[in-house]
């Protein structure tokens, strides 16, 4: 009952302060400091009304989370905050269809087997040594989430992970082990470090690669993302790997008959089968367009979700994917989130209201160094990733982040990489992604404990962060400011 209870009244206090803001007396002009005054329409302070609204029933989850992107749409139009073919639109806008796609594809390789293949492949390759089997269990996870959304990945390789932990063995106090809190919450961690890689691994890349577009004018290609955070996340990986041994030392150092464990699974999926070559092949080819939009003058116009829809059409088609799998297996609660987080984004945009809330807090870092003000930004959406989705974050905090920057002269590629990097990396809570609540299912490790090593994960992203702006980047031509 109780339960209920916090229930309601979550519901109750979104709809009072969305309601308080709808109503409440204009609020004053933002000032920037060449003296230019920002009015804040009926309609911006409504949006930010309706953000907190959809801020509280995403954290606290009153509803599904899709539910409350519905809520997104309907209040817009209810409200007349916008026209309900623009807050509709934003439901399917190319970003959302490219998530669909992404999921399809991770779909099809854990039909076909394709993931547990590699997964036993990598524990017959690194042994019975735990230090090594925890860095192959990390750097699979961050390999398959380069092609696949995390959480997918974080659902294949569970099962394979409980494996690995009942070879390993039990405390003889019962109590959980620290080899198997490293590696589930490396696995958490290491699927947000692997997924910031490539437009494919999670939803907050193409939608901050969305955004950024949308503001700036320029595009951002599959080739050119990469290249900028695949170094990051990979460097986020190893150091995570060495962050967990230290925090959470294992108290074996092998674990006797595990190689040959991964022989006989390995061995039971026989040879590699017709469909799982289809399945390679078709990922490949998706890839490959993807890849060669950027060089292709004449494949520029297409947008990037074509490729991955293409291949899920495909596999429709040539019935690895079936109706069942459509209905049953594709989480329509998390597109659903997704198209709410991008129409609450442009809301905010279109509205005025988050160029107001960027001015008034312009005020507070107009006199800031940039490096400061970056890491201002990157820690506002590393804590606020960790309270919302990240697609949410990014659709929230990106837009203001972007404002800022034209006022300070910082380059805004370090704003969209910085953010999309901190957005994929919610090492603190449960509710951050996926993954960690996937994680948290294996009973090895407690809400507290998770937090706690986070505190120093999360620290390591700024450094790392700090680390990539005064070398790898401007190494391939991303200066931090600009000139």
């Amino acid at each position: 009952m109780s339960e209920n209870i916090k229930r309601i009244a979550f519901i109750l206090l979104g709809v009072a302060l969305f309601l308080g803001f709808y109503f409440a007396p204009q609020f004053s002009p933002a000032i920037d400091p060449s003296g230019k005054a920002f009015d804040l329409s009926q309609e911006g302070k409504a949006a930010i009304g309706l953000f907190l609204l959809a801020g509280i029933w995403w954290v606290f989850e009153v509803t599904p989370i899709g539910v409350t992107s519905i809520a997104i749409g309907v209040v817009q139009a209810l409200f007349l905050i916008r026209p309900a073919k623009e807050a509709f639109r934003d439901f399917m806008d190319p970003t959302v269809m490219f998530i669909l796609g992404s999921l399809l594809i991770g779909l099809a390789f854990t039909k076909a087997g394709i993931t547990k293949r590699l997964a036993y492949k990598m524990l017959d390759v690194v042994g019975e040594d735990t230090r090594k089997i925890l860095l192959g269990v990390f750097v699979i996870t961050a390999l398959l989430t380069h092609i696949m959304a995390h959480t997918a990945v974080a659902a294949t390789m569970f099962p394979i992970l409980v494996t690995i932990l009942a070879l390993y063995g039990e405390n003889p106090d019962g109590k959980p082990t620290n080899f198997g809190k490293a590696l589930f919450i490396g696995m958490a961690y290491t699927a947000g470090a692997g997924s910031i890689c490539t437009l494919l691994g999670g939803a907050r890349n193409p939608a901050a690669v969305g955004f950024y577009t949308e503001f700036t004018g320029a595009e951002v290609s599959f080739l050119e993302f990469s290249a900028h955070l695949a170094p990051f996340g990979w460097l986020t990986v190893f150091l995570l790997w060495a962050l967990l041994l230290i925090i959470y030392k294992p108290e074996k150092t092998k674990i006797p008959g595990l190689r040959e464990k991964a022989r006989i699974e390995y061995a039971k999926l026989g040879p590699v089968n017709k469909q799982e070559i289809f399945v390679g092949i078709v990922v490949f080819c998706a890839l490959a367009m993807l890849v060669l939009q950027a060089i292709i003058p004449a494949l520029k116009p297409m947008d990037r979700s074509v490729p991955l829809l293409l291949a899920g059409l495909l596999f429709f088609l040539s019935n690895i994917l079936t109706v069942e799998d459509l209905e049953k297996k594709i989480p329509w609660n998390i597109v659903l989130l997704f198209s709410g987080a991008m129409s609450i984004g442009f809301c905010l945009w279109k509205t005025g209201a988050a160029q107001w809330i960027a001015v008034k807090w312009l005020a507070m870092l107009v006199d800031a160094h940039w490096l400061v003000f970056v890491l201002g930004i990157c820690f506002l959406v590393m804590i606020m990733t960790n309270f919302i989705m990240n697609v949410a974050a990014i659709a929230i905090t990106l837009p203001v982040a972007l404002v800022i920057a034209q006022y300070l002269g910082v380059n805004p590629e370090l704003i969209l990489y910085g953010a999309t990097a901190m957005a994929g990396m919610p090492f603190l809570l449960l509710i951050g992604a996926a993954p960690n609540a996937m994680a948290y299912e294996s009973k090895q490790f407690t809400t507290g404990e998770f937090f706690k090593t986070g505190i120093p994960a999360s620290a390591m992203l700024l450094c790392i962060l700090v680390l990539m702006t005064f070398t790898y980047w401007p190494l391939i031509g991303m200066s931090a400011l600009i000139h």
